[in-house]
């Protein structure tokens, strides 16, 4: 799955916040470290670039909802 949520691992003290809100798996701890595990099940859900203090992972698209307008 080519669009994984990214963690920079310059700014990352891996703190493990967003391990704690990731549903699917797919931030875990290795070795003491977070990585990112590619997974079928990542929803996008964008949770765990919301709660890093640290602005250390980016997911590399933007989900945009439009208002359908019917005629």
């Amino acid at each position: 799955m080519p669009f994984m949520p990214q963690i920079d691992k310059d700014k990352c003290d891996n703190c493990g916040l967003c391990v704690s809100v990731c549903t699917c798996g797919a931030l875990v701890y290795i070795e003491e470290t977070v990585t990112v595990i590619e997974t079928q099940a990542c929803g996008w859900c964008m949770m765990c670039e919301a709660v890093c203090p640290l602005g250390a992972i980016t997911c590399p698209f933007e989900i945009v909802l439009d208002e359908v307008t019917r005629p």
